[in-house]
């Protein structure tokens, strides 16, 4: 299931084939610099069996992100629904992505996320789109900026899921973009 393209790249369901490079990612300590912990690949897989059924209930989830020409996966990208009240409220979605490092610094993530934003308040007519990142995760933050996901510091939060023993990835700063103002920044564009 194809689910958007953009001149350069396709966001897909994933494959039996991309195993390897879902492992890659998940196991890379640049790619999970801030993350507590990197993954196996017997983790790994049964994330990627996860996010798979996630995908097939919801609609929502983290897909393949691919090169449109040789549909090579590159990463991902998605639209999901957050699990972390009294955090972020219930129904809350979020727009996040991983690229194995090969493919940093090429506009990827930007290219895919913008046409994901769009797939987020047209298609599925969500009213808000958030995204969050470690406070000192300049890589995410600027792809944020980018997009026009304003910081909104009365929602940073230390996250619940992160261990005590990784202190300095506790707290998480929160930007977000609402229908509304997608729409004004795509009359602007």
């Amino acid at each position: 299931m194809i689910v958007l393209e953009t001149q350069r790249l396709r966001v897909r369901n994933w494959l039996e084939t991309d195993r390897p490079l879902f492992a890659e990612i998940n196991a890379d300590p640049k790619v999970m610099e801030f993350f507590p912990r990197r993954r196996s690949r017997q983790e790994s897989d049964a994330l990627m069996d996860e996010v798979r059924r996630r995908i097939g209930e919801t609609g929502l989830g983290f897909f393949a992100l691919a090169l449109k020409d040789t549909d090579e996966p590159i990463g991902f990208l998605g639209l999901a629904r957050t699990d972390l009240e009294p955090c972020l409220p219930d129904g809350t979605v979020e727009i996040g992505w991983r690229l194995a490092v090969r493919f940093w610094r090429h506009g990827y993530v930007t290219e895919a996320s913008e046409a994901m934003l769009r797939h987020g308040f047209e298609t599925h007519g969500l009213a808000e789109i958030v995204s969050f990142a470690v406070e000192n995760n300049t890589r995410s933050t600027a792809v944020m900026q980018r997009l026009g996901l304003r910081h909104d510091p009365a929602r940073d939060f230390v996250h619940p899921r992160v261990p005590d023993t990784a202190p300095h990835l506790r707290r998480h700063v929160l930007y977000a973009i609402s229908r509304d103002e997608w729409l004004k920044r795509q009359r602007r564009a």
